[in-house]
């Protein structure tokens, strides 16, 4: 198997402290697939300690955990897909190689990464993942002086902020009338629209000031020489890009297989059903939505049923590592909200930052709570399931706003992935490297972005 990034000739890249957390990850963290083996090992221990010591019932709870996740799952995974297909059409992928030919130097490279990414991930989250892990093999094929492990750091850490954006599993929850995931209308009676999650001015804000104090942090934390730099093989990456389309038969198959009306059929009926629905009133931006808008999006960029049909099965390859880890969270999942005598892992976490928690510092505990369970449960959606049930009527007594609990469960989700291995794994299968290459640089990237989501979630209850 050929070697595709270099080993630094020098010492010393970037700084002392970038070099400690890199070093760390280097030497410590395990594949993404025995992390998630860890951590669920960790949570039946600590159920066994705070729950039940009943081997079995928590067996139960976990193996009933890695099948109740199978509907969320298959729609993440049709999120991801079909967002990676819109990326990879062909003006999409053109625009992005145009992109790609303007960074002049590796601080540039870096910064039209980061922004590139946070904007394709506000629009869509698995857009986001495909449009950084996409710019990174363009920028890496063009350019010869770059660290190629920081430059995807960079394309990942413009993902932080996919849950403040349209895709935003929790926003999209708590917006959707009679959905199982939507615990603040269970629990209150009230739907939360767009306006009073991620369009309001303290979750725009944070978006905004996060993606313009990333660009100097990389700056800060990149290699400076070319020999401290871990680089490319720029012709590897070129042979593997190099793939002819397969010609079509000449027959009636083939004809069919290339008849482009039938795209806008389809795409066409989506559409219409969007229209007609927003005019009735009864439009809902939830995850089916989202889903058929990137596949009518798809449909017309790819123009030929036979070149959307090729695209999207050979993209399907990213979703191999999720696949094989989404049951283990939803295991994880089962083990945090099995309860008995009404107490559960999950309830004990967040009711141990209640106990001190007031209506302004509620939404700040909520956060951080939000951060450590996401380690755990590494799905917004299938995280809210967990935290939300206990966050939202705890919210209520105290007047905090609903909008802004959903938004801070969604913040903490974010931020934890940046050390949470499970959401790097799309980017690394297309880029080619493993996670203990980029996941160093994710701890500062989650200083930051915890400090500022953190902050928000201080003041906003002032001015609510």
């Amino acid at each position: 198997m050929e070697e595709r990034i270099s080993r630094p000739e020098a010492a010393g890249g970037g700084n002392r402290v970038v070099n400690f957390f890199v070093g760390l990850a280097e030497r410590y963290l395990p594949d993404a697939f025995l992390f998630a083996v860890v951590l669920t090992m960790i949570a039946y221990v600590l159920a066994m300690i705070f729950v039940t010591t009943d081997i079995l019932a928590l067996i139960g709870a976990w193996y009933a955990g890695l099948w109740n996740i199978l509907t969320f799952a298959l729609q993440m995974a049709l999120i991801l897909l079909t967002g990676y297909v819109v990326a990879q059409s062909r003006p999409v992928s053109r625009f992005l190689n145009w992109l790609a030919s303007k960074p002049q130097n590796q601080g540039q490279a870096l910064a039209l990464t980061i922004v590139v990414a946070s904007i394709a991930s506000l629009i869509n989250w698995g857009f986001g993942l495909v449009v950084a892990a996409i710019m990174a093999r363009f920028i890496g094929k063009r350019m010869e002086n770059i660290d190629y492990a920081i430059l995807v750091s960079a394309g990942y850490a413009g993902f932080i902020v996919w849950a403040s954006g349209l895709s935003s599993s929790i926003a999209l929850a708590v917006s959707t009338p009679g959905s199982p995931a939507n615990i603040t209308e269970q629990q209150t009676g009230q739907v939360l629209g767009y306006g009073e999650t991620i369009f309001t001015w303290w979750n725009i804000a944070p978006v905004i000031i996060i993606v313009t104090l990333l660009v100097p942090l990389y700056w800060w934390m990149m290699p400076k020489r070319p020999e401290q730099m871990r680089k490319v093989d720029r012709g590897l990456l070129a042979r593997e890009d190099e793939r002819d389309e397969p010609e079509t038969p000449n027959t009636p198959a083939g004809a069919l297989e290339r008849f482009w009306p039938l795209n806008l059929i389809l795409a066409g009926a989506i559409f219409t059903y969007f229209i007609s629905s927003i005019t009735a009133g009864t439009f809902t931006l939830d995850f089916n939505a989202v889903i058929a808008l990137f596949l009518a999006l798809g449909l017309i960029l790819h123009w030929t049923p036979i070149r959307y049909v090729r695209t999207f099965t050979g993209s399907a390859g990213a979703i191999g590592p999720i696949a094989l880890q989404y049951p283990l969270y939803g295991g994880i999942q089962g083990l945090m909200t099995f309860a008995v005598g009404g107490v559960a892992l999950a309830g004990i976490i967040a009711d141990w930052f209640l106990s001190f928690s007031n209506e302004y510092t509620f939404a700040f505990w909520t956060f951080v709570s939000s951060n450590i369970i996401s380690l755990f449960i590494p799905s917004g959606g299938g995280h809210w399931l967990v935290q939300g049930p206990v966050m939202v009527p705890a919210a209520e007594p105290l007047g905090v706003d609903h909008g802004l609990i959903a938004m801070a469960v969604a913040w903490g989700e974010g931020t934890a992935n940046m050390i949470q291995p499970f959401w790097a794994l799309p980017i690394l299968g297309i880029v080619g490297l493993g996670i203990r290459d980029i996941m160093g640089y994710g701890v500062l990237t989650l200083a930051l972005s915890f400090t500022v989501y953190g902050a928000f979630a201080l003041i906003t209850p002032f001015f609510l």
